[in-house]
């Protein structure tokens, strides 16, 4: 009987033994290869529907975009369309005048690549929240793409809610509220509404003949520094605050400004988008300060009344009552002059009254007025991002309204008032108007990223935080082109 044939042992290296370098080696031979003709990667639709889904979702980020919204709530919204329209691998590149998106398709097909630039800018919120609702709507699966096209053509092409005296109304009325809210009395504030309308009507005319803003904002700021000059040399005004009027203008002026949306982008890393809002801000208040100090001199030329600039004095309890009504009617001005509907109306007279409470109960309490700026405007960002999609109201239009009444107009204008017109001026008042700016914009952004886990426990919508959200969907969900 023949022995055993001995069968040479084949050495099987044990995965529990190998060495962490042997681990990122690459395989020899130790798995089948990939058929080279099998394509490889997500499976999607044709090109002409890949290209229908890009555009309709480059669409819906132009609205936000130009109404306002961070790079990151457009970024969120344009991936949770696409993904929701069947297109799942998606990169969105956003700065601050285009938008880039990418859909991979595979390891055979390349990939398509759709842009679209932003033109134009303008406020109105009544189109922004009309197309958050179309965006909530594609997104839970109850519209498709074709319908979706359909309505935000109907959306962008409809005319505003309101005829445009309604908002020369309303920027006047912000005008009149603000010089409540600093104190003023019924005379300073009706030649502040009346001042504040005509800069209205007048950029309205000039824009017209596309004169670029940056010298808007310098007839703006030298129309409001004149014409209260003009009424002050005249005495038709018997009060002892005549500058309230100017500082009313400037707060007018200064509240179309990004200052929000550019420090939003800043905070969650689009610094191109951040530092293009910042560009803009900082040149039109630019325009604004030339105006202004323009008209200081020419003043001094001519050899009107300068009276003296009114000192920024702390609140008092019995003052409360007015700075609450100075807030909310100046917050519900600034929502009806970018044409928001009556419900977004009322929430941000809400949101001003709560800042403007806040605000001068902190200065009551002897706090600065830059930590006071910061806690108010935390709070109204934190009472927008819990209440306002709750209220069918984008939380962007609750926090930009709400923080309006608490712009640092009256330290604007002290501060060019130095530069301008005293001997050596102090740049220290116009630097602190730049904190409390800064401070609005950055509580702001706090308070709505402090309202995310108080929105999720209350309403169990939103899963993964990206960031600070003042715009677009709480939840993308996955469903296939119809």
């Amino acid at each position: 009987m023949e022995p055993p044939v001995q069968r040479p042992k084949v050495h099987t290296p044990s995965l529990l033994r190998r060495r962490p370098w042997h681990v990122l080696e690459a395989p020899t031979g130790e798995f089948p290869a990939v058929d080279a003709e099998e394509a490889m990667g997500p499976q999607l639709p044709d090109e002409a529907t890949v290209n229908f889904v890009l555009d309709l979702s480059l669409r819906l980020g132009e609205v936000q975009m130009a109404s306002g919204a961070g790079a990151s709530d457009v970024t969120a919204t344009i991936i949770a369309i696409a993904g929701a329209l069947g297109l799942p691998h998606c990169e969105v590149d956003v700065i601050f005048t285009s938008i880039t998106v990418t859909c991979h398709r595979g390891s055979e097909l390349s990939p398509i690549t759709a842009l679209r630039v932003v033109r134009s800018r303008s406020l109105d919120y009544t189109r922004l929240t009309e197309t958050e609702k179309l965006i909530r709507q594609i997104v839970r699966g109850n519209v498709g793409a074709e319908q979706a096209q359909t309505e935000l053509e109907r959306i962008t092409s409809a005319p505003h809610p309101y005829p445009r005296w309604t908002a020369t109304l309303a920027w006047g009325g912000l005008a009149a509220f603000i010089t409540i809210l600093l104190g003023g009395g019924f005379d300073v504030a009706l030649v502040a509404f009346v001042i504040s309308a005509a800069i209205d009507r007048l950029g309205r005319l000039l824009n017209r003949y596309s004169l670029p803003f940056f010298f808007q904002q310098v007839v703006g700021g030298l129309f409001a520094t004149l014409s209260a000059m003009a009424i002050v040399s005249s005495g038709m005004m018997t009060t002892d605050r005549p500058t309230l009027v100017v500082a009313a203008a400037v707060t007018v002026l200064l509240s179309g400004l990004s200052t929000v949306s550019a420090v939003q982008d800043a905070i969650t890393g689009y610094n191109v988008t951040a530092a293009g809002r910042t560009m803009e801000t900082a040149l039109m208040s630019a325009g604004l300060i030339a105006g202004v100090v323009l008209a200081l001199r020419i003043a001094v030329l001519l050899e009107l009344p300068l009276t003296p600039l009114p000192e920024i004095t702390g609140s008092t309890p019995q003052q409360l009552p007015l700075i609450v009504l100075g807030g909310a009617g100046a917050s519900a001005c600034f929502a009806l002059a970018s044409y928001a509907k009556l419900r977004a109306t009322l929430v941000a007279a809400a949101a001003g009254a709560i800042g403007a409470a806040v605000y001068g109960s902190l200065m009551v309490a002897q706090l600065d007025g830059v930590s006071s700026s910061a806690v108010a405007a935390t709070l109204v960002g934190f009472c927008g991002g819990v209440l306002a999609r709750r209220l069918g109201v984008t939380p962007l239009v609750v926090a930009v309204s709400g923080i309006t009444p608490l712009l640092p107009g009256l330290s604007t204008y002290r501060g060019l008032y130095q530069i301008g017109v005293e001997p050596g001026g102090n740049i220290s008042t116009l630097m602190t108007a730049v904190a409390i700016g800064l401070a609005l914009a950055a509580g702001v952004v706090l308070g709505e990223w402090l309202a995310q886990p108080v929105r999720t426990g209350l309403g169990r919508l939103e899963r993964r935080f990206a960031g600070p959200r003042m715009a677009g969907p709480l939840e993308p969900t996955e469903r296939s082109l119809e």
